[in-house]
């Protein structure tokens, strides 16, 4: 995700069947211009951590020869933003993770933008595919959800690029979009708006993404509990995107399905 800026109110509650007096039409454009003042835009571009892992846990190299690729695609989620150091990005625990489970150097390769979208994501897709990787790893939806695009044609057009991959042989996993009633920034009513738009979101992905014949990983249900209880363990200063203990915790429960989907284990 890439921050609030594009959190558009007439459009969730369009979306969410709901119907607004005068009054409460105002109570929510106020919520909204609020959480995005509190928010705000992230401070810096996140890390970059690629190159070569290997099985011992050091890395990034420069290294030339057989590798198990592992590309990375998505949006802010994806790219770390918020992570303390190139240590702590989701990219390079994961690289190390594979490369520790394999047993052989990992190539990671990060083409994950901040605030990306699902439209956005092809160019991703594109570029990822003039050398297919080994296995893929795609977390997409947030900034779907703030700028209020439709849940069915965002799924469908993931469900498309999970398929370019698939189809070249590429394990696939996608980390579903997040259920955004964590950002406590974002105030009431409106973050239940945002949540159940994140929560429909999330469950056509994993229509669309097993469809398509990649693995799914439904974050919200995962992490939620998690960073609703310790939210200034799990959020870094923009109180919006994840901090290193967040994206470690992330990291954790998708490990599994990657190695699982790459034939690891």
């Amino acid at each position: 995700m890439g921050g609030m800026r594009g959190l558009r109110v007439a459009a969730l509650v369009a979306g969410g069947g709901v119907g607004l007096s005068g009054g409460m039409w105002g109570l929510l454009s106020g919520q909204a211009k609020k959480a995005r003042a509190v928010i705000g835009l992230p401070a810096a571009e996140p890390f970059n951590g690629d190159g070569v892992y290997f099985p011992d846990g050091s890395g990034p190299h420069v290294h030339i020869g057989e590798v198990l690729t592992f590309a990375l695609l998505g949006d802010s989620l994806a790219a770390g933003l918020g992570a303390e150091d190139p240590k702590a990005l989701p990219g390079v625990r994961l690289a190390r993770g594979l490369a520790e489970e394999s047993g052989q150097p990992v190539r990671l390769t990060t083409y994950a933008i901040v605030g990306s979208t699902t439209r956005t994501l092809v160019a991703q897709v594109d570029a990822a595919m003039t050398d297919p990787p080994d296995v893929a790893l795609v977390i997409i939806g947030g900034n779907d959800v703030t700028s209020a695009t439709l849940v069915r044609t965002c799924a469908a057009l993931l469900g498309a690029q999970v398929r370019r991959f698939t189809a070249a042989g590429t394990a696939v996993v996608v980390g579903t979009c997040p259920d955004l009633a964590i950002v406590r920034p974002i105030p009431q009513p409106l973050r239940s708006i945002a949540s159940n738009w994140s929560g429909a979101l999330a469950r056509a992905q994993r229509a669309q993404v097993r469809a398509a014949g990649g693995r799914v990983v439904p974050l919200g249900e995962l992490l939620t509990k998690d960073f609703l209880a310790y939210p200034d363990d799990m959020f870094s200063s923009d109180r919006f995107h994840p901090s290193g203990t967040g994206y470690e915790l992330a990291a954790n429960v998708m490990l599994p399905p990657l190695c699982a989907e790459a034939g690891i284990w």
